[in-house]
């Protein structure tokens, strides 16, 4: 059987996600690795067959989407070539993780696909989504549509829906509470974050940041460049996490038990739909409207966080149904 596994590039989740899920694939037959986008710190240790540009939005600096830099990566005769060159007809299953290209050739080739995803849950209405403006749910449904939809999300809001695929190497770290917060906001500039976490002098604050170029310490607050291995070991040996609006990383901390305050993108539906998913449970949300972020912080570490949730080591079988379920 060959197998092709297409992957979005951008953010950490996709990537982290892949990485459990590929063994499992190359069980069944031959897997051949796809990847568009270019945000991603996270890398695959297979060897990924097509690395294409695709269509994705840039991280800034304050909070939200980059758009300038966004709109300046986008470049529709390259998608349209790479649509084309894709040899889909050779597979006997399509996997899609929110990756457009791929999606985008099926479609227009007529080819079934799958998608296996996070944002394939939200086909369902059953998922919590506060009012938006019509184009962003557009946008959630159009950018990378399937035949068929495996989704994953905090909770089983539907029958098409799992929850989160929590990778191993997570399932088997030693937990420990060292006392510190550990902190990853890929769109905010460490320079901005610093000053505020000083204020909270209280408890130390470690900072995974995507803008410095190198490690340092200010006061209370230690910040260090993307490094997956050393994050694992902080998030596993903190107190909490605090974190923007993705899935992967806050359903990474909600399995340890650690407490959890997520900060969204702005202008960006999915993680506003994250964050009002977990904001159903009880836990603290930095809004975009909250300007002054000191308190609501300052708030969340002087306050237990009480929450229990339960994330079975599903994704062998939800790959074994899938497998034979659409397998051409």
């Amino acid at each position: 059987m060959k197998i092709l596994y297409a992957i979005q590039g951008t953010g950490n989740g996709h990537i982290s996600r892949a990485r459990e899920i590929v063994p499992l694939l190359q069980q069944y037959g031959d897997v051949d690795l796809l990847i568009s986008g270019t945000q991603a710190d996270v890398k695959l240790s297979q060897d990924v067959r097509y690395q294409l540009h695709g269509f994705s939005f840039v991280f800034g600096k304050k909070g939200g989407v980059n758009h300038y830099e966004t709109w300046k990566s986008m470049n529709l005769p390259r998608f349209v070539k790479d649509m084309r060159a894709l040899p889909l007809k050779s597979y006997n299953l399509i996997l899609n993780d929110f990756e457009p290209v791929t999606a985008w050739a099926c479609k227009t080739q007529k080819i079934e696909s799958v998608g296996l995803s996070h944002q394939a849950s939200f086909q369902s209405a059953k998922v919590p989504k506060p009012k938006s403006i019509d184009w962003a749910q557009l946008v959630m449904k159009y950018y990378a549509p399937a035949s068929h939809y495996v989704g994953f999300h905090f909770d089983n809001y539907d029958d098409f829906i799992h929850t989160p695929v929590i990778r191993r190497e997570i399932r088997e770290m030693l937990l420990t509470n060292l006392g510190h917060y550990t902190v990853y906001l890929p769109a905010v500039d460490d320079k901005h974050l610093v000053p505020i976490l000083n204020e909270i002098s209280n408890v130390s604050w470690q900072i995974f940041s995507k803008h410095c170029e190198a490690d340092y310490e200010t006061g209370n607050v230690k910040v260090c460049r993307i490094n997956n291995e050393l994050f694992n070991k902080s998030l596993a040996s903190s107190e909490g996490l605090f974190t923007g609006g993705g899935f992967e990383g806050p359903a990474e901390a909600l399995h340890m038990g650690k407490k959890l305050l997520v900060a969204p993108m702005r202008f960006q539906y999915e993680q506003q739909c994250n964050a009002y998913a977990l904001k159903q449970f009880g836990l603290p949300v930095i809004w975009g409207s909250n300007r002054n972020w000191e308190p609501i912080i300052r708030t969340w570490v002087n306050n237990p966080q009480e929450h229990k949730f339960h994330f079975p080591d599903e994704t062998a079988a939800v790959i074994d149904r899938v497998v034979n379920k659409f397998a051409r």
